[in-house]
């Protein structure tokens, strides 16, 4: 069970259980420690005093409000202090349309535990007219000696808080990009092309599909400099598309969607529609999910002990475990194992 991060009481009407906040997400980032260059010596950070020079223990830091002249001290404990309630409390204001909540404001996510077995059903009560009704409970909570914005929505059977961005927080992107193009007027034909390739390349969203293909580089390029090894650069960016051309593009583009896609161009199409009745071709997901390839049965744990957790890694890329980046190299070897037996037990005999 992972550990709280708040802890208060959640109210919408006169209605109020206690509850917890557990973080919903992690980050892989892979993390280095800093070294003096042609050494293996650790190079450390240090809160020191910047007119003496010497370190400073952290139980003898406190906060100082800079007012140009003169610092105003404060005391951590001053902080609480000022926001008894609001610290423990999360009391729902309202409740909105989830569709009228811009994406950009939501920032961090957390689950939403109730704390007691007996505030189950107000727990369940909640969850199911929020996900009935598609909106989100409107609400402010001070944590870690910061107000926060906050909307309580349902994901799954499970109630999320995700904080949001203050209004004033949100950059004018006008202000901010400055070579931002003016609207500009399209031809009938260009925007019917563009249209053409938005839906040649739609898909069915599936999270799993997708990984941090930049951090498994990153673990090849250590686990190669280990070996010494050398590792093949990625792939230069895409040149910028010549705007004289831009209908020339577009239409190289979808022909070539289509094609991944399995369907012909359309002259194909209309030159063979005479000669035979036209198929419905699936589109890429299902034809993903009805045609993947047999894996080879995974190896048993016993095999898999005398490898390296990079080389677990790469393994686990490859079988497409999802969840791999955060597990210990135990984790890994049982997961390869177990996704092993899953195929062989799913087979059709």
């Amino acid at each position: 069970m992972g550990r709280a991060v708040w802890s208060g009481a959640l109210s919408f009407g006169l209605v109020a259980m206690p509850v917890q906040l557990f973080t919903a997400t992690e980050s892989h980032t892979i993390r280095f420690n800093q070294l003096q260059r042609g050494t293996s010596d650790r190079v450390r950070n240090k809160r020191v005093n910047e007119r003496t020079g010497e370190e400073v223990l952290a139980d003898e830091i406190v906060k100082g409000f800079d007012m140009g002249d003169e610092y105003v001290v404060v005391e951590p404990g001053e902080l609480d202090d000022i926001a008894p309630g609001q610290s423990r409390s999360l009391e729902i204001k309202g409740f909105v349309d989830l569709d009228q909540v811009n994406p950009i404001f939501f920032d961090k996510t957390y689950y939403l535990g109730a704390k007691g077995k007996e505030y189950a059903k107000v727990y369940s009560l909640l969850l199911e007219a929020l996900s009935r009704s598609n909106k989100a409970g409107i609400a402010s909570v001070v944590m870690r000696n910061r107000e926060y914005l906050v909307a309580v929505k349902a994901e799954g059977d499970v109630l999320a808080v995700h904080t949001l961005h203050w209004a004033d927080e949100v950059r004018d992107p006008h202000h901010e990009v400055g070579d931002l193009p003016q609207k500009t007027e399209v031809t009938e034909p260009e925007l019917r092309t563009a249209i053409q390739l938005v839906e040649a390349l739609s898909m069915d969203w599936d999270p799993e599909e997708y990984h941090d293909t930049y951090q498994e580089r990153v673990l090849r390029l250590v686990e190669a400099k280990r070996t010494g090894e050398t590792l093949d650069k990625a792939v230069p960016p895409p040149q910028s598309t010549n705007v004289i051309d831009l209908m020339g593009a577009l239409e190289a583009s979808v022909s070539r969607a289509k094609a991944a896609r399995g369907e012909e161009p359309q002259e194909a199409t209309e030159e063979k529609a005479s000669l035979r009745p036209p198929t419905k071709i699936k589109d890429a997901a299902a034809k993903r999910r009805a045609g993947k390839k047999t894996e080879k049965p995974a190896p048993r744990a016993s095999d898999l002990e005398s490898l390296s957790k990079t080389e677990l890694y790469h393994r686990a890329a490859d079988a497409e475990i999802p969840g791999r980046s955060s597990m210990s190299r135990e984790e890994l070897i049982k997961a390869l194992s177990h996704k092993g037996g899953k195929q062989r037990r799913g087979k059709v005999s």
